[in-house]
């Protein structure tokens, strides 16, 4: 029983690091209607920000503001020279602008901060907190607690933003309407720079996580392939959704990662290892059967 109590605990906290990844998807979607490819090389461009201020000579913590500036700079620029020119698109239109932008900024930030793997020390041990392993026998990483608790901040910030500020309204009727929201003196300019200023802050935070854990690598660019299943799940214009949805699928994909492969290998032989790497796919599939918005997406209806 201890065991599978650690496999969860282990899963839950997996899936809160895809669902900060995810929360980007969210953010630019609620903003614009649009899924956001260049999510995970925002979160890619701000790590490696991070570490090649750090190699100039900046102490971390201004490494970190600087790496911020950075993406706001090129929240700025993606409004002006991208969005600007594509107000009233198609989203698809608009889906295939950030994918270009996802392949410009992975070899844009390279050359001017480098290639090389580097880590990023945030000052948090990885290692498992000795109180609550005496007591309990579990053992609790502290860099896994304490990045969780960021996040949870993080997601309800965000939630509170986008429910009860002017801000957040303007957000979710520019996603609505382009048209009608300017019709109605909402600036779509700059509220679309904030929206993105708060997913490039979003993926400094990823990118600062996710580098401490596994070094800053072109490997965080893909770590957006992971939040997918989690949007499926919890729906792509819900901030709590990206929690849930990512605590499903990180409890899942632990859980078939240790109990299916033995049961697969009794009925087959051979080796069914590497499991995690595609079932939380496969799981998001057979969610898209039974509810294609998500748990907490909108119901989408055209009437014709």
């Amino acid at each position: 029983m201890q065991f599978f109590i650690e496999i969860v605990i282990s899963g839950i906290f997996s899936g809160l690091m895809y669902a900060l990844v995810a929360l980007g998807f969210v953010l630019i979607f609620k903003a614009s209607g649009v899924f956001n490819f260049a999510q995970g090389a925002m979160v890619y461009c701000a790590a490696l920000a991070v570490v090649g201020l750090i190699d100039f000579g900046l102490p971390m913590w201004l490494a970190v503001i600087g790496s911020f500036l950075f993406m706001v700079l090129i929240a700025i620029s993606t409004e002006k020279f991208v969005l600007s020119k594509l107000v009233n698109q198609p989203p698809i239109t608009l889906f295939m602008a950030t994918i270009g932008l996802s392949f410009f900024l992975d070899g844009f930030a390279p050359i001017i901060f480098g290639t090389d793997v580097r880590p990023i020390e945030l000052g948090i041990v990885d290692e498992p907190i000795l109180s609550i392993m005496d007591s309990t026998g579990i053992g609790i990483s502290k860099f896994d607690l304490t990045a969780s608790g960021v996040i949870i901040l993080l997601v309800v910030v965000l939630a509170l933003l986008f429910q009860y500020t002017k801000i957040g309204r303007a957000l979710r009727a520019v996603a609505d309407d382009h048209q009608a929201a300017l019709s109605l003196g909402i600036p779509l300019k700059n509220i679309w720079t904030i929206v993105w200023c708060i997913a490039g802050f979003v993926a400094l935070i990823a990118g600062l996580l996710w580098g401490s854990r596994n070094g800053v690598q072109f490997a965080l660019s893909l770590t957006a392939l992971k939040a997918l299943p989690v949007l499926i799940l919890g729906g792509f214009t819900s901030v709590p959704g990206a929690i849930v949805g990512g605590i499903i699928i990180g409890v899942s994909e632990k859980l078939a990662e240790i109990y299916i492969p033995p049961v697969l290998q009794d009925f087959f032989g051979g080796n069914f290892g590497g499991i995690e790497s595609w079932f939380s796919y496969v799981f998001a599939l057979m969610f898209l059967l039974f509810r294609p918005e998500g748990l907490f997406g909108e119901k989408h209806i055209d009437r014709v």
